[in-house]
């Protein structure tokens, strides 16, 4: 194995160009519980832009390499690994070095073997879409088969990841996306109801789908445009799961008294990268397994079916970050290939 390789460095914060393409990065080495892993394919998420412009609440130390949905193969493992071995097929929704090279190390507790049944690119769709829906979901919402659930921005990663999940576990689910295509992608991933909100008035459609009576649970991939407009949807005790934000927005908190409406935040980081470095926290590592042993289900059953988007190489970093957030609209979760 090369004692170097190929790795996108950001050296400062910025726009796209400062997503660097480097071919004299070190090859990271596994330590205690760790697993080198040989990367074919990391996912690209709206999240990483946002840390990437140094406007986050979280900014990593600089220079950095970014990406954590990674899937590849087992290149060497550190002391005490027993899960994995050399060889193995596996997927990974952490990372401690970056997702965006040749090779990534991964604590143990992150990685997952990757059925033959699914290739490289499906793999690193699974991690952050797949483990951000059950948190918000099942984790944060307690939903509870019967009730309705309503994906705002369905048919990206998560939203895809969301709309399978939802099904699966006897939801009502309705879903909206922004082109005919996306739309046809959310009815084809567990919806039984689709909307396109780039029309005026769908929000009234979805209330009239509902009898009036609003959803329960709303997934919301784009609060700073749609948390108000999802507050007067809920149902009464309705719960709004803040996933994804780019701004901020103003709310009469009053929408959420006469129902006793929620907003809760989700922050899928707060349980991989606290489990990643406190090793061995118990409840952070139930929580992860409770998750995987859902998605293995799900796997072996046929539901679970990562949808891959648009494919780039490794070069193309900067093309995929900025495609990501001015693309009209998603179709699936976008993967760089290595």
């Amino acid at each position: 194995m090369s004692k170097l390789m190929r790795a996108i460095r950001v050296s400062e914060f910025g726009a796209p160009s400062v997503l660097r393409l480097c071919s004299d990065v070190e090859v990271p080495q596994p330590g205690l519980k760790q697993v080198l892993i040989r990367v074919r394919a990391c996912g690209v998420n709206p999240v990483e832009t946002y840390i990437r412009t140094g406007t986050f609440a979280r900014k990593p130390n600089l220079p950095y390499t970014p990406g954590t949905d990674v899937a590849g193969v087992v290149e060497s493992v550190g002391a005490d690994v027993a899960s994995v071995k050399v060889g193995d097929r596996v997927f990974t929704s952490s990372t401690v070095s970056g997702g965006y090279a040749e090779f990534t190390v991964a604590t143990d507790d992150c990685v997952h073997k990757l059925p033959d049944t699914m290739d490289f690119s499906q793999g690193a769709a699974i991690g952050i879409p797949y483990f951000t829906a059950y948190r918000a979901l099942v984790q944060k919402a307690h939903i509870k088969p019967g009730e309705s659930v309503l994906v705002h921005g369905a048919s990206g990663g998560v939203g895809v990841a969301a709309c399978q999940l939802s099904c699966a576990l006897g939801l009502r689910v309705l879903g909206t996306a922004g082109t005919d295509e996306g739309m046809k992608l959310v009815l084809n991933n567990g919806a039984h109801l689709v909307f396109n909100h780039r029309e005026e008035g769908y929000t009234e459609k979805i209330m009239n789908a509902t009898d009036g009576n609003g959803v329960d649970v709303i997934v919301e991939m784009l609060s700073n445009v749609n948390l108000s407009n999802d507050l007067h949807m809920l149902s009464n005790g309705g719960r709004v799961l803040v996933v994804g934000c780019r701004g901020s927005i103003e709310i009469d908190p009053r929408d959420t008294m006469a129902k006793e409406k929620s907003i809760i935040g989700v922050s899928l980081y707060n349980a991989t990268a606290c489990l990643v470095l406190n090793h061995g926290n118990k409840l952070l590592q139930e929580e992860m397994k409770e998750s995987a042993a859902l998605f293995f289900a799900g796997m072996e059953g046929g539901w679970l079916r990562p949808v891959v988007g648009s494919q780039y190489p490794l070069d193309k970093a900067a093309q995929a970050h900025h495609d990501i957030i001015e693309c009209p609209g998603a179709a699936g979760k976008m993967v760089l290939t290595i």
